[in-house]
């Protein structure tokens, strides 16, 4: 990866910074003869639009990248436009989606905590971390981060396919939940299967992880196989589930998701591609 992660801006920074700013969510695009791309300018200053709070996130190719958060998104000037970063992720590389939203977090982060949590002062930025400090009480705050499982269960040429009623009609996807106070990874795992579906699983793998910043999940994938039951869906999250031959798959999550990831990594290794 070509992301060197920072904190702190260095004191001389030579030639043009990207700019991934935020308005509720959505990332502020500049539409040229390429497409949509992130702003690329010294200072965001000089694209006169409204802002608050500035974050270094790193280096990426090369270039300095900052984040920051548009005060409005009415008068945009021309050609800027708000999109939202969940629609993009299927349409750019992952390298760039992941500092996106690395910067998204960041943004959300900076804005939900103003004040301590604790005894309500108002915070500062840490002079060594990215964290915020009470200069009351000394209480910190770091960027939230969630971790949640996302696992793909097999059963020979198999594989388990479920759907929420939040998903787009005709569309399925692994399963995932989110790790409880005191779980190890593998007993979420455990847990959310027999939680949403009633089956019980084996031989569980990690196969990889991916930051999901809607708004704040680290998404870690594990291959497990089927170990015995029967589905009882007890849990309202989920609306239907059924084991689907891998040469007969319904809709599935774009590519660039570890949800798909998961999916096809199977797939090719089932029909030995891999």
């Amino acid at each position: 990866m070509d992301f060197i992660p920072g904190v702190f801006a260095p004191e001389v920074q030579d030639g043009e910074s990207l700019w991934f700013a935020f308005y509720q969510g959505r990332i502020l695009m500049l539409q040229d003869q390429h497409g949509l791309v992130i702003p690329q300018i010294d200072r965001f200053s000089f694209l006169g639009i409204p802002h608050k709070g500035t974050h270094y996130l790193g280096q990426m190719q090369g270039m300095h990248c900052f984040t920051t958060e548009l005060e409005s998104d009415s008068e945009l000037p021309h050609p800027f436009s708000l999109h939202e970063l969940r629609r993009l992720s299927m349409m750019v590389d992952t390298e760039w989606f992941m500092v996106a939203g690395r910067a998204r977090q960041i943004v959300e982060w900076d804005a939900n905590h103003q004040f301590c949590g604790r005894c309500g002062t108002q915070t500062v930025h840490h002079e060594v971390d990215r964290a915020k400090l009470c200069p009351q009480c000394g209480h910190t705050q770091y960027p939230r981060i969630s971790p949640c499982i996302i696992v793909l269960v097999t059963k020979g040429e198999d594989i388990l396919l479920a759907r929420s009623a939040s998903f787009p009609p005709g569309l399925f996807s692994t399963l995932a939940g989110f790790v409880e106070a005191g779980e190890t990874l593998e007993m979420t795992v455990h847990r959310e299967i027999k939680e949403e579906v009633g089956i019980t699983v084996k031989n569980l793998k990690y196969k990889g992880s991916q930051p999901w910043p809607f708004p704040h999940s680290l998404m870690v994938g594990f291959h497990a196989e089927y170990a015995g039951g029967s589905f009882v869906f007890e849990d309202e999250e989920i609306e239907e589930a059924a084991w689907w031959p891998v040469t007969s798959l319904p809709m599935i999550p774009p590519v660039g998701s570890i949800a798909r990831s998961l999916i096809d990594t199977y797939v090719k290794e089932f029909r030995g591609e891999s």
